[in-house]
């Protein structure tokens, strides 16, 4: 009986030391400065065949750049494009009328696929539709600009124009914590009252030098790769839509649009950069 009773408890005493010095080498492997949990421990006794173990990862880091302001210069005018300093070959995309449920994830993979960023002008139906686009596209490190709430074209007196600015703006600020002085009217209409707000609240009116035609209904993806090839010059704004209405030409175009411009020596930036570079 008592050899029994001595090799059990040396079975005993061999099972608790595995345990802690297994625990010992996770701490070791994980870079923890506190012993692992029995949580942990239970872990990996219960998958032993596994190389690692699942733990609670600190959250990623924030978003440093939230907040899109513009030079002084800029605040309450409109611009069409910028003329860079030394005529460097730089060009911006300005994409309109998201975020949509497929075309938005389809160019945001295509964007990343090719390291370029873009400005998405946001209308406020269309964000309140879809917030996770919205969220992946700020943490993804993409410039935001306000597109109204409606779309609307029509003209509208100053309440109405303050309702479909503030209203989308207070929603990008709600669900991805971004402030933006960056507006674009609807249709680039400049008279209907919109701008008149955005300027006195002392947005800029981004505009655009050159167009896609993506909203063309005839136009093959090819013209819109045409239109954007032929037309580019240093400091341009391209204006492109990845919302309202299939946009599947759109994301077909895109690839060759990037290549293209790449091929001619231009460099991708945001609006707020390109802004930034003025002369």
């Amino acid at each position: 009986m008592t050899n029994n009773y001595l090799k059990r408890r040396q079975i005993i005493s061999f099972v608790a030391l595995t345990s802690t010095i297994t625990a010992c080498s996770i701490s070791l492997k994980l870079g923890l400065n506190q012993p692992i949990s029995k949580i942990h421990i239970a872990q990996v006794q219960a998958h032993p065949a596994k190389d690692h173990i699942n733990v609670q990862l600190p959250p990623s880091a924030k978003v440093e750049n939230r907040t899109f302001t513009v030079p002084t210069k800029f605040q309450g005018k409109t611009v069409y494009q910028v003329h860079p300093r030394n005529n460097e070959k730089v060009i911006a995309l300005g994409i309109d009328d998201g975020p949509w449920p497929k075309t938005t994830l389809e160019m945001l993979d295509i964007l990343k696929q090719n390291d370029v960023k873009a400005t998405f002008f946001w209308v406020g139906q269309a964000l309140q539709a879809n917030p996770d686009l919205a969220k992946r596209e700020v943490a993804e490190g993409y410039a935001i600009g306000n597109h109204t709430w409606h779309h609307w074209y029509r003209r509208m007196d100053e309440a109405t124009a303050k309702s479909e600015i503030d209203r989308t703006s207070d929603l990008i600020y709600k669900i991805t914590g971004v402030k933006t002085a960056l507006f674009r009217p609807p249709g680039g209409f400049l008279n209907n009252g919109l701008v008149a707000y955005a300027k006195s609240e002392k947005d800029t009116v981004i505009m655009w030098s050159l167009t896609s035609a993506d909203t063309d209904p005839h136009a093959k993806p090819q013209a819109f790769v045409n239109n954007v090839l032929k037309g580019a010059k240093p400091g341009s704004i391209v204006l492109m839509h990845d919302g309202g209405g299939d946009r599947h030409r759109t994301v077909e175009a895109l690839p060759q649009i990037i290549s293209g411009l790449k091929q001619q020596g231009y460099r991708f930036v945001t609006i707020p950069e390109l802004l930034k570079m003025a002369q």
